[in-house]
């Protein structure tokens, strides 16, 4: 910024007289910068060459026209000293405007060049800040990337570490309680030890009792040798006797034969085909009773219900204690096993013939552990031979045990252990136990095993019909019975 100077620092020079004009003027040096000023002459003013300087002593009274013209002299010095006294002050007004015009105009100059540099260096340093500015936020970006995935990653190998010493508690645990049964296992193991020492010296003791009995028998055995010898030669005698028997007794059977007086007719034994049949010649009292198959004299026990829904039911199954086991082989479930009296399956293959001899319906009776009891009817039922895997076919269905059939729709074939004929790949008769139509397992199963009383526990292999109460359901009891449709 430029600065002002003050008119006392301004280097003044009075030159002499310039020419034969003898006129005087005033220089003034500021800077680079001379200012010369000519100044006015002074009037009634003589000459300097007619001031002499002497060395004679002045008078006491100078003479009065002298006095006089020093008077004007004076006065007319004074009058100059005052105007040249006024003109330097004009003079000094008029510089110093001068100096400070210049100098006003030299700090507007100097302020706006300034400023345009300012504002260039301003503009250079605000492009270089907003360069730096963009380096400096694609640089915090990456760091933020960076620290991002780091906590990520700190976050995961957390949850690693986590999930490992998870681990290793689970596993000091599980070590912990293989050491308590491996302590236990050795505590029974020397108790099993000690037990079976006491036995062995048991069995030693038994031992030598056996022996000794075995000496015994043998003197006994040698005795009874010769006893036997003795009845052999007994025997001997005996069988003379008996051939004379013998021939007293065909001599008895000849006398017989020859007696017509009184002849006998033999009473001819009455067979029926179903229970039905027994209900409407007479037979009305509930039972196990003999069947035949049909065209055939081959007789079958079975149960007959004469009471049930007007009575004539035949009984195909029927499930009350789990006193027989279900889980039977394809030539069991073909033939029947169990007992009428009880538990049983009365065979595929009296089932096959009776039901395809004439049209005929099926009951189903179902009991639970709380006593409630629901049945399922079929219209129409009978099933294929086993050519066809006793293929099942029933329709019609009505009854309180579920709004929809639990029994496997029509075409599903019977399956055993032995012989998987289902349409699931898991043999569904090994993983529900018993020989069913399963299908591919199917809702229902009544040849399960049997679990006595309830359970909130859902048993696959169990006697289940799913549609009833579901597959926790445990039936206490079920029966299967079939009776012609025009009874």
């Amino acid at each position: 910024m430029a600065t002002l100077y003050p008119v006392g620092w301004l280097a003044v020079a009075i030159v002499a007289v310039v020419g034969s004009s003898e006129r005087r003027h005033h220089q003034v040096q500021h800077g680079p910068c001379s200012y010369t000023f000519l100044l006015p002459e002074v009037e009634h003013c003589r000459p300097g060459s007619a001031f002499q300087v002497t060395n004679s002593l002045q008078r006491d009274s100078p003479p009065a026209a002298e006095q006089s013209w020093q008077s004007k002299k004076l006065e007319t010095l004074e009058s100059a000293m005052e105007n040249n006294t006024q003109w330097l002050q004009k003079l000094e007004s008029y510089i110093q405007e001068n100096v400070r015009t210049e100098m006003e105009e030299l700090q507007r100059n100097t302020v706006q060049k300034q400023t345009a540099a300012m504002l260039e260096i301003g503009t250079n340093l605000l492009s270089q800040s907003a360069e730096q500015t963009r380096k400096l936020t694609d640089v915090e970006t990456q760091v933020l990337n960076q620290t991002t995935r780091l906590e990520i990653q700190l976050l995961e190998y957390s949850l690693f570490t986590n999930k490992l010493e998870n681990q290793i508690l689970q596993q000091t645990q599980e070590i912990t309680r293989l050491n308590d049964k491996n302590s236990l296992l050795e505590q029974r193991l020397a108790a099993m030890e000690g037990h079976h020492t006491q036995e062995l010296q048991a069995l030693k003791v038994e031992k030598l009792q056996l022996q000794e009995l075995l000496t015994r028998q043998s003197h006994l055995v040698t005795q009874l040798e010769s006893d036997l010898g003795s009845a052999t030669r007994n025997s001997t005698v005996l069988q003379g006797q008996l051939t004379t028997l013998m021939e007293t007794v065909q001599q008895l059977l000849a006398m017989a034969t020859q007696c017509n007086e009184i002849s006998v007719s033999p009473k001819e034994e009455v067979l029926f085909r179903d229970c039905a049949e027994m209900y409407k010649s007479g037979i009305t009292e509930s039972g196990v009773y003999s069947l035949h198959y049909p065209n055939s004299t081959q007789i079958v026990k079975v149960f007959c219900d004469m009471q049930t829904k007007g009575g004539g039911w035949t009984v195909l199954q029927h499930r009350k204690d789990g006193t027989v086991d279900f889980q039977r082989t394809w030539k069991d479930y073909k033939m029947g096993f169990g007992e009428a009296a009880g538990e049983y399956w009365v065979g595929n293959e009296f089932i096959h013939q009776l039901t395809s001899s004439q049209e005929y319906t099926l009951l189903v009776l179902l009991r639970d552990s709380e006593g409630n009891e629901a049945h399922s009817q079929y219209d129409h039922f009978y099933t294929d031979g086993e050519d066809r895997n006793y293929s099942l076919h029933a329709w019609g269905f009505s009854g309180t045990a579920g709004r929809t059939s639990s029994l496997t729709p029509s075409g599903a074939q019977f399956s055993t252990k032995d012989r998987d004929n289902d349409k699931c790949s898991c043999k569904c008769a090994q993983m529900a136990s018993g020989g069913w139509w399963f299908e591919a397992c199917g809702p229902s199963n009544l040849n399960g095993i049997y679990y006595a009383g309830s359970s909130n526990i859902v048993r696959y292999n169990g006697i289940k019909w799913y549609y009833w109460k579901g597959p926790s359901m445990m039936a206490t009891m079920t029966t299967m019975m079939v009776r012609p449709r025009d009874f």
